[in-house]
């Protein structure tokens, strides 16, 4: 990894399969940074802890995401992939972060706010959540790091955190920037909300071919009547054609849905055929990759060596400050 550059950070936890919201919203973004920035990429498997309690499954979901990377076509020799809990001195990290963080902004979480209004059972990993986020990103120095609308508040909440220690013990810790593509904030899934496998709503990245056509044909749509004209704009429909048609597709259809005689059936027909050929190649490479899984380990020892050479270097700095000689 060479250190002309800026740097930027990216984490996706590994929980389930990963799927279009992932792919458009993170995935991609992240990799076209990696043309003008030093770029680590993490599975987040600790933060996966707090819903995922099936170890083989969590063990396999990892294997995934690596392969995922590598079929996107990210050079491991350039950049940066590792798991989390191989550099476990991120834990460290989020206990000198806990002792200057404040249950207010804790308290401020989204996630917390949500689970907490839900009157769902809250454990001690969900509230503390942000504050091993901060480690994640605060260890490795990052300039930027790619996030969702939803996750911006992490980062912001990650420059609280480091602003609390450096106001103590002196200029420790890089204020890292949130970067967010605004023209794919928020990825729909089948029923309009956001893409999320806690809403069951989502289109898998790497599915069969039939089983994406069969997801695709169930997204919600209206009941207008097939003879009559249709408004592409501001359907699902439309919304995901325009993240994976070209502008001249998406206009061919427009017209001829406003034209009447074309329903929605064969307008989601036209969607499949559009998303599936634009992951066509990267679903065999996927495939391929994902088979030998003693390479795809030993791509997670590379990654874990060079991010402990990072890692270390900043928690020495923050140990030294700390007192702990």
């Amino acid at each position: 990894m060479t250190t002309s550059k800026k740097r930027a950070l990216t984490g996706l936890r590994a929980t389930g399969n990963l799927h279009l919201g992932n792919y458009l919203g993170a995935l991609r973004p992240a990799l076209e940074l990696s043309k003008t920035y030093d770029c680590l990429y993490f599975i987040a498997d600790m933060h996966s802890l707090t819903s995922n309690r099936d170890p083989a499954a969590l063990a396999s979901q990892t294997l995934d995401q690596v392969a995922t990377w590598l079929a996107l076509g990210l050079d491991v020799e350039k950049h940066i992939l590792f798991r989390q809990s191989d550099v476990t001195t991120v834990t460290e990290l989020m206990w000198y972060l806990s002792c200057v963080t404040g249950l207010g902004l804790l308290e401020k979480a989204h996630a917390y706010k949500d689970a907490a209004a839900q009157g769902n059972e809250v454990s001690h990993g969900v509230f503390a959540y942000p504050v091993l986020m901060a480690a994640d990103i605060l260890l490795y120095e990052p300039d930027l790091v790619p996030v969702g609308k939803d996750q911006k508040q992490h980062v912001e909440m990650a420059r609280d955190m480091a602003g609390s220690l450096n106001a103590i013990y002196g200029d420790l810790l890089k204020l890292p920037q949130p970067i967010i593509n605004e023209q794919v904030m928020i990825i729909p899934g089948l029923d309009g909300r956001k893409m999320s496998k806690s809403y069951n709503n989502e289109i898998p990245l790497f599915c069969e071919e039939a089983i994406l056509r069969k997801k695709v044909m169930s997204i919600k749509t209206d009941s207008t009547p097939l003879e009559e004209p249709k408004i592409l704009k501001g359907t699902l429909v439309g919304d995901l054609y325009a993240l994976f048609g070209t502008g001249q597709q998406y206009e061919d259809l427009s017209s001829r849905l406003q034209s009447g005689g074309l329903g929605w059936g064969h307008a989601k027909e036209e969607l499949f055929v559009v998303i599936n050929e634009h992951l066509r190649e990267t679903r065999a490479r996927y495939m391929e990759v994902r088979r030998d899984e003693e390479a795809l380990k030993a791509t997670l020892r590379m990654g874990a060596e060079k991010a402990r050479t990072i890692a270390n270097a900043t928690l020495h700095r923050v140990r030294y400050a700390l007192g702990f000689r």
